[in-house]
């Protein structure tokens, strides 16, 4: 990676933030990529006073392009493997500004957790640089290691451990292991590795704790209708506070966004920053890294926080918007890492000159199999529909195609695959019911997205596709409990109508806060 003078000036300018001495250890030993790794680290060491390198034995176990960032005289707990460029640069960044003492911006509760693991935890996390989701698996682990000396990551670039990677029979990334067992795949972040702490009794839940601080509304989900309700109900002077996994939802994971009127272009990662800063402007209080377990109803409603508080507050607004859709067939979830991925983006290049599937034929996997097809052998696309769903300019792209082949009518029965990786798809043709099989090493699911709802399940009426039914302005079935966006039965799930939506839910609660509210109170004391 070439570190331009604009470049290292700005990164100079963000270690003025650190507080304490890092010091930065390379292992010794011979390797092809090792003078590349050391002359990047001494460009990024000479740009700060508090910054130091040394090469030692760090332990026999790391390679000789492995390093170490730790606190000078103290032991390490967060390692790289390889030179992290490309997307990882600023993981890389943020690891020395957190162990030099620059904030995690973690919700107190969260730190509070994380510093009561009492177990010795080593994470692998294995990336590749041009993956978009792999920097923030990689610096959720490496705030973990930050705060607790008891927990270690190392982060390994997949593309110069070749051998490690067959070995451990890795096919998607981020791949994470912990304590040399694999332990997920695909994007994740703080709350969920807690909460797989917790399955594995490697973690203990502390009591929970309740804020006697009363809110006007607490919104649970940071994506466009989340952050536009939060906006507004600021706006009005109401006190609110924003609960989420992290700040952007779906969106952030999007490349291309042309459609967001007045914004000729933009990212799914420039849009979470702007929404972000815009969200900062007015007197919100934000708990990210956050998953809600449960809410309960009554005129106060109580929202259960992963963290262990109990939040109180007059209203509820559900903005959780939704994830991947699985296709639910036998081989998904075995193989998932192994050959069946979601993001063509992310794990397309592991898939070089090879064949692959992409499942499902709206937008979303028609320019799935667009993108692979610039990588792969072939890309069979497979729609259960006669046809396909996507816009009109998409599918005359793939009719353009040379190595695009569309099977429609057509249902996907199984994944097979030999010795943990995947060979092959069973199809159904659904016109004459015949079975066949597509020989390929990958299968991308594109399939649309399912709500994320099943936490008020049992408090609000769900219908049949598990969306949240909500009338004209966001109410639910519950009075004082309100939903928006990708999360309810709004017919057409797009950033601008989840931001009109999240805007609209808002004030229904500022009139019901005005105008409702206190009689409903009266009437539950009598």
């Amino acid at each position: 990676m070439k570190l331009k003078g604009d470049l290292l000036k700005t990164v100079s300018s963000y270690f003025d933030l650190l507080e304490d001495n890092v010091e930065i250890i390379l292992q010794k030993g011979n390797h092809p990529k090792r003078d590349d790794l050391f002359d990047f680290l001494n460009k990024i060491v000479s740009l700060s006073a508090k910054l130091s390198i040394v090469e030692a034995e760090i332990d026999s176990k790391y390679s000789p392009i492995t390093f170490s960032i730790s606190k000078k005289d103290r032991g390490a707990s967060i390692f790289f493997s390889g030179i992290p460029g490309g997307h990882e640069f600023n993981s890389f960044i943020l690891a020395i500004l957190h162990v030099g003492g620059h904030s995690t911006k973690l919700d107190d509760s969260v730190i509070s957790q994380i510093k009561s693991i009492d177990k010795q935890l080593d994470f692998q996390v294995f990336v590749s640089l041009d993956c978009q989701i792999c920097p923030e698996v990689v610096q959720a682990i490496n705030k973990i290691a930050s705060l607790n000396s008891n927990i270690k990551c190392e982060t390994l670039d997949g593309g110069l451990f070749q051998d490690l990677v067959k070995e451990k029979g890795i096919q998607a990334v981020p791949s994470i292991f912990l304590n040399g067992e694999f332990l997920s795949s695909g994007k994740t972040n703080i709350p969920k590795i807690i909460d797989s702490l917790k399955q594995k009794n490697l973690f203990m839940f502390e009591k929970r704790v309740l804020d006697k601080d009363l809110k006007d509304c607490v919104i649970i989900g940071g994506g466009p209708a989340g952050i536009s309700s939060a906006v507004y109900l600021a706006r009005k002077g109401l006190n609110v506070t924003l609960v989420a996994e992290t700040i952007g939802g779906q969106v952030k994971e999007t490349l291309g966004i042309e459609n967001l009127i007045s914004v000729i272009e933009t990212t799914g990662e420039k849009l979470t920053s702007d929404l972000h800063g815009h969200l900062l402007d007015y007197d919100v209080q934000v708990k990210e890294q956050i998953i809600v377990d449960k809410v309960s109803d009554g005129t106060l409603k109580k929202v259960y926080l992963s963290s262990g508080e109990i939040l109180q507050t007059k209203t509820i607004i559900i903005a959780t918007g939704a994830r991947w859709r699985e296709l639910n067939i036998p081989g998904e979830k075995e193989n998932l890492g192994k050959g069946v991925a979601y993001c063509p983006h992310c794990d397309g290049p592991f898939f070089k000159n090879k064949e692959v599937a992409v499942v499902g034929g709206g937008n979303s996997g028609v320019e799935a199999a667009l993108d692979l097809s610039g990588i792969v052998r072939k890309v069979s696309l497979i729609e259960f529909m006669p046809n396909l769903k996507a816009d009109k300019i998409l599918i005359d792209k793939v009719k353009q195609s040379k190595n695009i082949e569309v099977f429609t009518n057509t249902a996907s029965k199984e994944i097979i695959s030999n010795k943990g990786k995947v060979e092959g798809i069973v199809c159904e043709n659904r016109v004459d019911k015949n079975n066949f099989t597509i020989k390929l090493k990958g299968v991308f699911v594109q399939i649309g997205l399912v709500p994320n709802s099943k936490f008020v399940a049992n408090i609000v009426n769900l219908n049949e596709f598990g969306e949240i039914v909500i009338d004209e302005n966001g109410n639910t079935s519950k009075k004082g409990i309100y939903a928006c966006g990708d999360v309810t039965t709004i017919p057409y799930k797009q950033i601008v109508i989840s931001m009109g939506e999240g805007a609209k839910t808002a004030l229904s609660v500022a009139d019901y806060l005005i105008k409702d509210f206190d009689s409903m109170r009266v009437k539950e004391a009598v």
